[in-house]
């Protein structure tokens, strides 16, 4: 991760100034401003937000539950897996960094702040999904070893064992 110790990453609160955020994805900057706090109070998803010196947010996530159809995943995993019709996960809906903040990998460092809640969650998860926005979020997560669920749209996934491997 290439975050300095000054930066950290913490739940988002009222302390925090949504309205000077914008990532440039018009979606994701509404999403930010108008409905996270609430998804956070009714438990839809947690926002997580990436906090630099001087208390600005330069970068946020959210992570919720979610599951996969058995199905949906390659079939050289299906026959790994006992056969439940579905398989928990854990999904990460958005991820963005403010435009001033760009090229600073701040993107990495909530990507795997993500990961390491996920493996510490007392919450089974199979594996780490992804919907990418656009194909430069595809573009990233593909980076970092995501694959495409074959019959799932933009969705992607990592098994949690790779992202478990990344920590060891």
């Amino acid at each position: 991760m290439a975050s300095s110790v000054a930066e950290r990453i913490e739940p988002l609160g009222n302390q925090h100034d949504r309205e000077a955020f914008s990532c440039g994805i018009e979606p994701l900057d509404r999403y930010f401003r108008t409905q996270a706090s609430q998804d956070s109070r009714r438990r839809f998803a947690y926002c997580f937000v990436l906090v630099i010196p001087g208390g600005n947010v330069a970068g946020y996530y959210t992570l919720s539950a979610t599951s996969i159809l058995l199905t949906d995943l390659p079939q050289t995993l299906i026959k790994k897996l006992p056969r439940y019709p579905v398989v928990p996960a854990t999904l990460m809906g958005r991820l963005a960094v403010d435009q001033k903040y760009r090229g600073k990998k701040f993107g990495e460092s909530l990507l795997f702040d993500a990961y390491s809640r996920t493996l510490r969650s007392d919450i089974a998860s199979f594996a780490f999904v992804v919907d990418p926005k656009d194909e430069n979020a595809r573009s990233f997560y593909e980076r970092y070893g995501f694959t495409p669920l074959p019959s799932a749209g933009r969705r992607m996934f990592k098994s949690m064992s790779e992202i478990a491997a990344l920590f060891a």
